[in-house]
């Protein structure tokens, strides 16, 4: 049996291929379940800093096998559950404390679309096709849905999913879906290496504390909001922070740098 997920490490990266090919990247719950795996293993692993995730043979994610997913059951609750299945992924990608990259090409459809939509930082192929094509096969885009509205607004999000509209990484890159689009799959692989490149200056503890505060803000800053951020930020610098400033005014790169070297 082939594996839906294939895992390599090298420099402080984890580099996940979705690797359903016959199908596009297809996701089914095989997939799914292999992700949630990756993700643990990339938490727990403190070798790891950032996880890169990409599809086999030039295409992202063709969004979900729905052979696979309405498989399950003939009854409403248990297509449901299984539908449910890929927002617990999509959570758990929204929460991971590190650095996610996704790699985009050839098509980033449904559930691809939003894998994108939780990773940190998208680099796109200019020529990639982007999609929510749920309602033209009479579907709702259930489980994205709401992490698509986050990236790139109710606006935007309304005439995608309401259309099934396809767009282009250079169009997803105006809306903000993605935040660079190259035009070869060289000038993406060079755009990651300087990604990579500036990653790694960033302090390991210091991300996972800034994701958290970022995903824990609503769309209205509170007294609460600010007292929570205080109190990170005087922890950072009794920890991370401490190194990280006494580094910089000896003119030296802190320990989480030297540690790449």
């Amino acid at each position: 049996m082939v594996d839906p997920v294939l895992i390599t490490q090298a420099g402080g990266v984890m580099y996940v291929t979705l690797n359903r090919p016959e199908v596009k990247n297809a996701m089914n719950f095989a997939m799914v379940d292999a992700l949630m795996a990756a993700f643990e293993a990339a938490e727990t692993d403190d070798s790891v800093r950032v996880m890169v995730m990409r599809g086999a043979n030039g295409v992202f994610c063709a969004g979900g096998d729905l052979k696979d997913f309405s498989a399950g059951g003939k009854n409403a609750d248990d297509i449901a559950i299984g539908n449910r299945r890929f927002g617990t992924l999509m959570e758990r990608a929204q929460r991971f404390p590190k650095l996610l990259v996704t790699f985009v090409r050839g098509a980033a459809m449904g559930g691809g679309f939003g894998l994108v939509c939780v990773s940190d930082i998208a680099i796109a192929e200019d020529s990639c096709r982007f999609g929510m094509p749920e309602v033209t096969l009479g579907l709702i885009p259930a489980q994205i849905a709401p992490f698509v509205r986050a990236r790139i607004g109710l606006t935007e999000t309304r005439k995608l999913a309401l259309t099934g509209e396809i767009i282009t990484g250079k169009k997803a890159k105006k809306l903000g879906l993605v935040h660079h689009s190259e035009p070869t799959v060289e000038a993406m692989d060079h755009r990651l290496l300087k990604l990579l490149e500036q990653a790694r200056k960033a302090a390991p503890g210091a991300v996972a504390a800034t994701k958290k505060l970022l995903m824990d803000m609503g769309e209205t800053v509170t007294p609460d909001t600010l007292d929570d951020a205080a109190k990170q930020f005087a922890i950072s610098l009794r920890h991370e922070g401490a190194e990280g400033t006494r580094a910089f005014v000896e003119k030296r790169p802190p320990s989480w740098v030297e540690g790449d070297a």
